[in-house]
């Protein structure tokens, strides 16, 4: 079972998109039988096939094994990852872009997108994925945020020319900075 999957196919989100299948999909976090799937959530085991059936031909679900019960082959199947992440890219745009302008907040959506995409398509399986995630808050008066801004620019400038070589592993660094809206 995977970490993360990345669904970037708009059959996948169909699929996962149905309050049925979320909740078939979490019972599947550990190998199970629709069966017992469907003891599980009230349901009969043929309505809990029938979206097992759409999970596995979206990718989400793998049967993992088969048994026999009086005579008859039952499916052992389990959940693809732990979590599933949309691609933004299913949703789409409305209207024209404008210039990325980096200060803008649709370059901040991008950029995020292109992180998540990267982030899902990692191996997790891999036995070295050396990575750092950082997260604060700064509370800068309104005169001083030109400032704050360009000290961090240059300072993330600094790093990109010390270690910006051609050799060695690549490692992508993005930065986001977005004034903090109100607590959900």
């Amino acid at each position: 079972m995977k970490d993360v999957l990345y669904l970037e196919r708009i059959e996948q989100a169909e699929a996962l998109l149905k309050p049925h299948r979320i909740e078939v999909l979490r019972q599947l976090a550990e190998p199970r039988s629709c069966t017992e799937v469907a003891t599980e959530l009230g349901q009969t085991p043929q309505r809990v096939y029938y979206h097992v059936k759409r999970l596995v031909d979206a990718g989400l679900v793998t049967q993992v094994s088969e048994r026999k019960v009086r005579g008859i082959s039952e499916g052992i199947y389990q959940a693809g990852a732990r979590s599933y992440w949309l691609s933004p890219r299913l949703v789409g745009r409305i209207g024209l872009r404008k210039a990325q302008d980096e200060l803008s907040l649709g370059y901040l959506l991008d950029l995020m997108e292109e992180v998540q995409a990267d982030i899902g398509a990692l191996d997790r399986t891999a036995p070295e994925l050396p990575s750092i995630g950082v997260s604060g808050e700064i509370h800068i008066r309104p005169e001083r945020r030109q400032e704050f801004l360009d000290d961090l620019q240059s300072t993330l400038q600094e790093l990109f020319t010390r270690y910006g070589g051609a050799e060695g592993d690549a490692f992508k660094l993005a930065v986001a900075c977005y004034p903090k809206g109100e607590e959900r």
